[in-house]
């Protein structure tokens, strides 16, 4: 029972404590809420205070603006209307000078038409004149305009060619100590061996008792020998030597070498002929290759196409007018090179089409292509520099020339071919040479004779001096140097000297 009621009074008491702790937590929130309600309003009023002062703060801004806008509108303004005041006065002053335009055209076609009037008078005039001149001359005015016409075009035409002689003269002395100056410097400073090959080869032997076993029993072995080298053998009574002919260079070669590895060995007949031909022509192919590496890097040359480089090498093999073409590619490549030095362009471009200019003599196969333009489609082809292609194409004028590297190359070339010794001119072709030259000058009227001197270095012309004049000499020499230009290939120059003269001749009986 105690228990009972100790129980219930706790149970009273904790209820008592609930209820004051109630009244205690509601009495706190309500002073919370107040606190918070405060605090709003606090915040309310500061935010109320910012958004007013932005307001004043853009409204400010915006007052600005729309001030600076007035103003410039109000500059705008003043220039629209300045302008107009300018325009207004421009249009015054365009319509008085309107006004005066229209007086002065008055007063111009009142004078125009008393021109009008004085130039039929003068008109009548002039024809009156022209009716007592052409019945005391006896002749027309077309006739006389006629020969006043081809008066005045043979005074413009003396005129002319005094005038191209003076400028042609005038250009030589300029250019004449330059150009000498430069050819003169790379002419010595490239010195080149000038040596003339023949058509035939001389191996020697120890003695004649060879001469047997070289020909074979019924001549089998050198039969055999001149089917395999294409070189024809002539065994005579010449003592220890035997002539090997052919115009092909390489296949004589191929027969020296040959001849000489089968003296050498001792064993001589059609089988072993075969194999040591077949093998000494591997040699030559490897010699070719070696030949034209060791040119290049001696010339400097860099980035050749293998193919090319094969080419320079067979350039060994091969004459122009009995000129070796390697020495002579050589030496013009060089030539070029010191030329194009001196006159400030690539010296590498022009050592380069030097070196390949004569391309085309030592291809594999027979065109009917002159050699310069087959040299150009093969340098074309292994894609060598557009300068490099014309100048191979243009140095006997096959076709025209771009860069001055082409009469570089031209010239060098002619240097080079040029030099005393260094080529070898058939008799025939050199006479008629000389005939053409001669018979070329012949062909203008006035030409009494023709003489080519000085190895067709010089034609000398002989011409009536009543049929030409001094004016028309000079004329003529420029008109048949530059017809042989056109016409003629040549080495070097030809001095065209055209003589008139006059001779009084009387006897005395």
């Amino acid at each position: 029972m105690e228990i009972l009621i100790g129980v219930i009074g706790l149970i009273i008491g904790s209820i008592l404590v609930y209820f004051l702790l109630e009244k205690i937590y509601i009495k706190k929130s309500k002073n919370i809420i107040k606190e918070a309600e405060k605090q709003a309003e606090i915040i309310k009023r500061d935010k109320i205070l910012l958004a007013k002062e932005k307001f004043l703060q853009l409204k400010n801004d915006h007052e600005k603006q729309v001030n600076q806008i007035n103003l410039k509108l109000q500059s705008v303004k003043n220039r629209i209307t300045q302008k107009e005041n300018h325009l207004a006065q421009k249009l015054n002053e365009i319509k008085k000078k309107e006004n005066e335009s229209k007086v002065l055209r008055n007063n111009l076609q009142h004078q125009l038409n008393n021109v009008n009037k004085k130039e039929i008078k003068l008109n009548k005039a002039l024809q009156e004149k022209v009716k007592v001149l052409e019945s005391i001359s006896s002749m027309s005015s077309e006739e006389a305009k006629k020969q006043l016409v081809i008066s005045l075009k043979d005074e413009a035409k003396t005129d002319a060619m005094a005038f191209i002689k003076t400028s042609v003269e005038e250009a030589k002395l300029q250019a004449n100590k330059e150009a000498r100056k430069i050819i003169l410097n790379t002419i010595q400073r490239v010195a080149a061996e000038t040596t003339i090959e023949n058509t035939i080869s001389v191996f020697n032997i120890e003695s004649d008792e060879l001469k047997g076993r070289i020909i074979g029993r019924e001549g089998r072995n050198i039969r055999s020998l001149e089917a395999a080298t294409g070189v024809e053998i002539i065994v005579d009574d010449t003592p220890e030597t035997i002539i090997l002919s052919a115009f092909d260079s390489m296949r004589r070669e191929i027969a020296r070498l040959a001849l000489q590895q089968l003296v050498t060995d001792g064993r001589i007949h059609p089988a072993r002929i075969e194999s040591v031909v077949k093998k000494v022509e591997k040699q030559i192919k490897e010699e070719i290759l070696e030949t034209g590496k060791r040119t290049i890097i001696d010339l400097g040359i860099h980035g050749l196409h293998p193919e090319l480089i094969r080419l320079v090498g067979k350039m060994k093999y091969r004459s122009s007018y009995s000129q070796n073409l390697l020495q002579h590619s050589r030496e013009t490549a060089n030539l070029c090179s010191i030329m194009a030095a001196e006159l400030k362009l690539n010296p590498s471009i022009a050592k380069r089409a030097g070196l390949l200019h004569d391309l085309g003599k030592v291809s594999d196969e027979e065109l009917e292509l002159p050699h310069a333009l087959y040299g150009m489609k093969l340098a074309e082809k292994y894609n060598e520099k557009p300068e490099v292609v014309n100048a191979i194409g243009a140095h006997h004028d096959e076709i025209e020339m771009e860069t001055l590297y082409a009469p570089i190359v031209q010239i060098c070339d002619a240097i080079s071919g040029a030099r005393p010794g260094a080529r070898r001119e058939n008799v025939d072709s050199y006479i008629k040479r000389l005939k053409s030259l001669e018979e070329l000058a012949l062909s203008y009227p006035g030409v009494m004779k023709t003489y080519a001197i000085q190895a067709g270095r010089e034609l000398r012309v002989i011409v009536g001096s009543d049929q030409i004049s001094d004016m028309e000499a000079e004329k003529l020499s420029l008109e048949i140097s530059k017809k042989i230009q056109d016409e003629m290939t040549y080495p070097g120059q030809i001095k065209i000297a055209v003589i008139r003269e006059k001779r009084a001749i009387s006897y005395a009986k």
